[in-house]
């Protein structure tokens, strides 16, 4: 996790999981894999087909940028894309197949700035180099530093981020046994949480 800084207009203050918004050229980058077609039916639930492969894309250059960690596997790039410079000469390509889509959020209404938001668990052992070397690392964040569970919650967190590490624990707690990903609606003030489970008309059964 790392925080957000005093004058940021959003969240300032806060510690929050690396992230950002997806960006257009995000669709045209390659995956060496993308996540399993189950996860891939899930976040296409109420999602334009194309950005699927974009959020996956988004998630690991977010990563990537924010804390200088990388998610890839072995291929080499001739002609790395703007931005991806560090993954070709580290010569790896992004990889989202450990990627494990956890949770969904709409910032609630009346907010200055809202984000559809999702959130992606990866097992640490899949990230490529140095676990702690924060050091490639752009300067939105700081205090950068791998955080135990149990002692996430007594950090600056937002409501949302609170949420999302409950859901997180319950995961860990009971591997195997998800079928469907939370998505707090906050379209209205019931607030609702849904279940995506990828049965929908753009899943494959």
């Amino acid at each position: 996790m790392g925080q957000r800084g005093a004058n940021a207009a959003f969240m300032p203050n806060k510690f929050v999981f690396p992230g950002g918004a997806v960006d257009v050229a995000d669709a045209e980058i390659p995956l060496t894999n993308s996540v399993s077609p189950h996860q891939a039916a899930c976040l296409a639930v109420e999602t334009e087909m194309p950005l699927v492969h974009a959020l996956q894309v988004a998630a690991i250059r977010e990563l990537s940028e924010e804390t200088g960690l990388m998610l890839g596997s072995p291929v080499t790039w001739d002609n790395p894309p703007e931005g991806w410079e560090n993954f070709a000469a580290a010569g790896i390509c992004p990889d989202a197949a450990a990627l494990s889509f956890v949770f969904r959020a709409v910032t609630p209404q009346g907010r200055p700035r809202r984000f559809d938001a999702r959130f992606f668990l990866v097992d640490a052992d899949h990230i490529h180099g140095d676990l702690d070397d924060f050091s490639n690392a752009e300067d939105e964040l700081s205090h950068l530093q791998w955080v135990p569970l149990g002692d996430a919650r007594g950090l600056n967190l937002p409501f949302i981020t609170q949420v999302v590490l409950a859901e997180v624990i319950d995961t860990l707690d009971k591997p195997g046994t998800r079928t469907s990903v939370p998505f707090f609606r906050n379209d209205d003030e019931r607030h609702l949480v849904d279940q995506l489970s990828g049965r929908h008309p753009l899943a494959n059964d």
